[in-house]
């Protein structure tokens, strides 16, 4: 029986909260947790994926999948890093003592924005010295509507609360921004969790080597705690798509002369008339060239 075949079937009947190469945890609808894996390469899951699971010898096996309202992930010219499924909201933190990458920042935007999600900036550490300068570097991406959290993850984190409950979220950031501490604050079963995932998969390491997936204690919601990145492609987006994430530029690009303007050097641009005109930031218009230019090389190699 084929995985279409098996979910037209039967219905989900678990989340995915962990995964490692190909094996995974999931939390059934019972109540109970078990260790599954995924025969044959057609697909691959991440946590946040709503799968069908037989159960086989003590095992699991993953027999289908549900349909997904988002996935969120990375890739290049030749590889596919999968980070979270079914979110609604992606969560990115930043933190003073320790260098942000703003054009990394800017493509988890693209990224939350060509899957439908609220990207809200998290800007924690806000006990350190120097702080409300470090703030201050983030004011464009409020003004362009994204919202703007301020926590210390290590002494109160509940100011972002209101912003995870009944959520579907995915923390994403560079190594170090504090993440797991977050995590921590926000989850006391946390750690427990950790080990128990960590043994099921084996892996023998922390789980932040590899995405996964907490429930929030009042069960309105869950998050799920990603590795931190240095790079994050976006290879897999079409040119159409990307263009639309620009919050700050799709208008202006429905303008341009030709549907398939790079917005670089073609005739009556209007992104590249609105950035010489000042109306627009120059560094958005050079991300989206750098995007655009990535997204051609994947799709039409010649």
């Amino acid at each position: 029986m084929s995985r279409a075949d098996a979910t037209r079937r039967g219905a989900p009947n678990g989340l995915v909260v962990a995964a490692h190469r190909r094996h995974y945890v999931v939390d059934l609808d019972d109540g109970s947790t078990i260790e599954c894996v995924l025969k044959g390469r057609a697909i691959t899951l991440a946590c946040g994926d709503r799968v069908e699971v037989a159960r086989a010898h003590g095992t699991g096996v993953i027999v289908g999948l549900a349909p997904r309202t988002s996935l969120l992930y990375r890739s290049d010219a030749f590889n596919e890093k999968r980070v979270a499924a079914n979110v609604t909201q992606v969560l990115a933190l930043v933190a003073p003592d320790v260098p942000v990458d703003e054009h990394l920042l800017n493509r988890w935007i693209i990224a939350a924005e060509t899957e439908r999600c609220r990207f809200v900036l998290v800007v924690n550490k806000s006990d350190l010295p120097g702080v409300e300068r470090f703030a201050q570097r983030f004011a464009p991406y409020a003004a362009l509507g994204y919202p703007v959290a301020h926590i210390s993850a290590k002494r109160d984190a509940t100011p972002l609360l209101p912003w995870v409950r009944g959520q579907h979220s995915v923390i994403i950031g560079q190594s170090g921004m504090g993440k797991s501490t977050l995590i921590n604050a926000l989850l006391q079963s946390h750690r427990a969790r950790t080990g128990e995932l960590s043994q099921a998969l084996r892996s023998g390491r922390h789980t932040t080597t590899s995405a996964t997936l907490y429930r929030l204690p009042d069960g309105d919601g869950w998050l799920v705690d990603s590795p931190g990145m240095k790079v994050f492609g976006l290879a897999h987006c079409t040119r159409e798509a990307i263009t639309e994430a620009f919050v700050d530029l799709r208008d202006i690009a429905s303008q341009c002369r030709f549907r398939d303007c790079r917005h670089d050097r073609e005739p009556d641009c209007a992104v590249t008339a609105a950035a010489a005109e000042g109306r627009v930031a120059p560094q958005r218009v050079a991300l989206l060239r750098a995007l655009l230019s990535e997204t051609r090389k994947v799709w039409d190699p010649s």
